[in-house]
Formats: structure tokens, C-alpha cells, sequence
């Protein structure tokens, strides 16, 4: 799932290759890494949801979720490779929000003690498996939770992206994420009410 969108990461890679002052730090990398492996969960429920589901209206997001966030995806891996980085911080997850703020920017909120084992949000293997076996208006309601707690999990890495990497294309890419997951997570919720199902706590 971590190679999916491949091709367009290598085309990503072009506007950093002109511009010398883009030198990516210590948020850029993490960020790139931990994301990539977060958009393919993403990916990966959304694909189970356009196999199994049977709202059409849900399945649709689904389809925006997994053409997005698997495009991102090929970004930040090439990016990555652009930067001669790994793939995977082999410490662990969000190490990388660990970092002293600079700048204008000392907002505390989402400052991490160091790397850890597990994102926020992250289905578990016993959930996806569940969504596996799902199918119907069942799998449409469990995606929908299982999807939003997902986007509530990333937010902290994205609004921390936003405010902190070195790079205009990393800092760009984290906003974009962050409009356009506010938007899904609204309408999720939406959803959700009108189903007259309660949101999943975020793990």
C-alpha cells in the first residue's frame, strides 16, 4: 500500500528540484513517513467500503477518500526518496512532533514526548477485519465511524505540518489535507446522526 502512487510521487518531486532554499527538516521527513503509512490505512478501508458497501453516497466518498489520499501518498514517497530518506522512521510514529517550535509558532498542544508504536485514530487489525467481513448498510456504518476517527486521529500531524515544516510543499500539502478532511469529517458525522449511530472515541 506504501508504493501505491508511485508515478505521481516521482512527478511531485519536480518543484523541489528547482528550488535550493527547500531544505526539508526533521517535520518534513517525519511528517512524509507517518502520513504515507496513515493514508494507506485510508486507502485500504476505503477500497473494502467500494467492494462491499451499498450506499452510494458513502461509497462515493470512499472513492474521493482513496483517489486522494493515495495521490498524497505517492507525493511524500517521493519526496522522500527525493531526500534520500527511508520509507519508515524504524524508531516509530510522530517522533518527529517531539521537536522545539520556531518561529512565530509555539503552540504546545499537539507536542509529543517522543516517538510512539501506534497513530491516533488507527483502526485495529480486529476492526478491519470486521469491515472485511461486513457488507451492506453494516459495512457502510462501520466504515463511517472506523474513517472518522481515522481523519480525527491524523489531524494533530497535519496541523502540526502546517504550522512547523521547512518546506513550502510539505506545509502546502498539510493544509490542503486539513480543508479537505474537515470537510469529510463533517460530512461523516452527518451521516453518522442520520443513522442514528454514535462516533467511535479516539484511540
Amino acid at each position: 500500500m506504501l508504493l501505491a502512487g508511485f508515478a505521481i510521487g516521482l512527478i511531485a518531486r519536480i518543484p523541489l528540484q528547482h528550488r535550493p532554499d527547500a531544505a526539508p527538516g526533521a517535520v518534513d521527513t517525519g511528517f512524509c513517513q507517518d502520513m504515507s503509512v496513515h493514508h494507506a490505512q485510508a486507502v485500504q478501508m476505503a477500497g473494502l467500503e467500494l467492494s462491499g458497501g451499498s450506499d452510494p453516497n458513502v461509497k462515493r466518498l470512499a472513492y474521493d477518500i482513496l483517489t486522494t489520499q493515495e495521490n498524497q501518498a505517492g507525493r511524500m514517497q517521493g519526496w522522500l526518496q527525493l531526500w534520500s530518506k527511508p520509507i519508515l522512521d524504524p524508531e516509530g510514529y510522530m517522533g518527529w512532533m517531539s521537536a522545539t517550535p520556531t518561529g512565530h509558532d509555539h503552540d504546545m498542544s499537539h507536542q509529543m514526548s517522543g516517538p510512539v508504536q501506534t497513530m491516533p485514530g488507527m483502526a485495529t487489525p480486529q476492526e478491519l477485519e470486521q469491515l472485511r467481513a461486513l457488507t451492506g448498510p453494516a459495512q457502510d456504518t462501520l466504515f463511517l465511524q472506523l474513517m472518522l476517527r481515522h481523519h480525527q486521529g491524523g489531524l494533530s500531524m497535519i496541523e502540526y505540518a502546517t504550522a512547523r515544516a521547512d518546506t513550502d510543499a510539505v506545509r502546502s500539502l498539510a493544509a490542503s489535507m486539513k480543508t479537505t478532511q474537515q470537510g469529510e469529517m463533517q460530512l461523516m458525522t452527518t451521516m453518522l446522526t442520520a443513522r442514528g449511530v454514535a462516533t467511535l472515541p479516539l484511540n
